[in-house]
């Protein structure tokens, strides 16, 4: 299976999309995950109650928030692939953040509860087929492929990666 195409997800993903370079959901894997579990683990507690601005979240909050958005994209990829027709909602990520309460648990517990995720999404992706990652569902009101949920949930983790080491390092 190739890289989604445009029409395969809602075009507010494709920033997302543009994160990734690999051609397939497999190989997607087994470029990004070591790199993304060694650079969200290795997050600095010395940072973790830093925000680089008023109003704006926590390193904690950041990454309960990426934690979080995995968490929801398996499940759209779990739904998608397995041919449920259920439309399934968007979520609103600040009502998520402000109700996880990322700051009062210790970082390490965050990080924990990250890899825990991760690794979940690994053993989803390592288990579809082809087919299975061509099957499409109604994602946020708009038909979405399998495949497409598996490169939109790495290329979050990614978008957020820059924006950690952009302004949180």
């Amino acid at each position: 299976m190739s890289r989604p195409q445009p029409g395969e997800y809602n075009p507010f993903f494709e920033r997302y999309i543009q994160q990734t370079k690999a051609q397939d959901a497999h190989s997607l894997m087994a470029e990004l995950s070591t790199v993304l579990e060694n650079f969200y683990t290795s997050l600095p507690e010395s940072k973790a109650d830093y925000a680089y601005a008023p109003g704006k979240w926590t390193l904690k909050e950041v990454l309960q928030h990426v934690t979080d958005t995995e968490r929801i994209f398996s499940y759209r990829l779990l739904r998608v692939a397995r041919k449920d027709t259920t439309p399934l909602p968007s979520f609103e990520e600040n009502d998520y953040v402000a109700n996880a309460d990322a700051n009062r648990r210790s970082f390490d517990a965050i990080k924990q509860e990250f890899l825990a995720v991760r690794r979940s999404s690994n053993l989803l992706i390592e288990s579809l087929t082809e087919t299975q990652l061509s099957n499409k569902g109604v994602v946020s009101n708009t038909e979405t492929s399998a495949n497409a949920i598996a490169f939109i949930l790495f290329g979050h983790l990614m978008h957020h990666k820059a924006v950690i080491e952009e302004r949180y390092l």
